[in-house]
């Protein structure tokens, strides 16, 4: 296999789960029980880390319970509500594993699949993603802003993000030191590992509902926010386009003003008889139409101005509170 390593050995190896989690009390147990089964047939030694927001249900609750039983569960909690992407990134800098799944807690996506990322690492890929070919659970209109929105990302970002992924993966350790020096703020995985590069796989997969509960993490607005951070964090095309829609604006206005100046001057020399009333509706669209691409403009600047606010403060993503570190090696 050109460009990739030798087959891994799986004996040795742990196996590290990253969770982020929020508000999951009905989903935490049967989140355990299925990641137990599958993990037990791989033969290595694993840890399974939730990262949690303050929740306001039983999720930690059971967390803990679940790690009185199994030691090799480990719980780091935020000082406040940080988000599921900082969330990951916490999880990733905390994760002692050979290799890192990160994954859901509300059972959508199937734990079984880590068994073939898990072999699929075995072969040589530092990247294993897993690849929706259905999404149950969600609306049409949805669906239909995610493809539309995995198009445009890669329409205009630097680097090339799979369509129809989400965190769902794995990624090897080298992988995984990368991303750790990367300090991302916004924590969008997809560009982060895309822009680290190495070898990649994609699995297919049907995404199942929701196992219980609503969700907390995926609604519009945030879903919106992360997609927002893919635009921003890995793509310049926005300011080139302002820039170019700058120019086609003002070279219109200029043209719009020379015929405005030459049909003056025919009128004022007899070749035109009749005269073009332009009247306020004219200056009040021009003027509108400007104004908001001048707001549009400053917007899309603003967004790059604050992320380089944030990272000059350099503030901390996340803030841990208490961290119960999972029982392994190195533990």
């Amino acid at each position: 296999m050109d460009g990739m390593n030798e087959i891994r050995a799986v004996n040795g190896m742990l196996l590290s789960l990253v969770i982020p989690v929020y508000n999951e009390e009905q989903n935490i147990a049967p989140l355990v029980a299925r990641l137990q089964q599958v993990l037990a047939p791989i033969g290595c030694d694993y840890e399974v880390l939730f990262c949690m927001d303050p929740c306001t249900d039983g999720t930690e609750r059971e967390i803990l319970a679940a790690r009185a039983k199994d030691p090799r569960i480990g719980l780091i909690t935020f000082s406040r509500r940080f988000g599921q992407p900082a969330a990951v990134l916490a999880g990733i800098a905390y994760c002692r594993g050979d290799a890192c799944v990160v994954i859901d807690a509300d059972l959508q996506d199937p734990p079984e699949l880590i068994a073939d990322m898990v072999a699929a690492w075995r072969d040589g890929y530092d990247v294993v993603y897993a690849q929706r070919e259905t999404r149950e659970g969600e609306t049409q209109i949805k669906k239909a802003v995610c493809a539309v929105g995995y198009w445009l990302l890669n329409r205009m970002s630097d680097v090339r993000i799979p369509r129809n992924t989400g965190d769902f993966r794995l990624m090897s350790r080298r992988v995984i030191d990368q991303l750790n020096q990367l300090h991302e703020r916004e924590g969008f995985l997809r560009g982060m590992v895309a822009y680290v590069g190495f070898s990649q796989k994609a699995l297919l997969y049907h995404r199942d509902a929701r196992a219980g509960g609503a969700g907390k993490y995926n609604r519009f607005l945030g879903s919106l926010t992360i997609a927002l951070n893919g635009f921003i964090g890995f793509s310049k095309y926005p300011l080139h386009l302002i820039s170019i829609l700058g120019l086609i604006i003002s070279a219109a206005s200029l043209t719009l003003g020379a015929v405005y100046l030459a049909i003056k001057l025919l009128i004022a020399a007899g070749v035109i008889t009749w005269e073009i009333k332009w009247g306020n509706p004219t200056l009040v669209i021009l003027i509108s139409l400007l104004s908001g691409v001048q707001l549009l403009s400053l917007g899309i600047m603003g967004q790059y101005m604050a992320r380089m606010y944030d990272d000059i403060k350099q503030r901390p993503a996340y803030i841990v509170r208490e961290a119960h570190l999972p029982a392994g090696r190195g533990g």
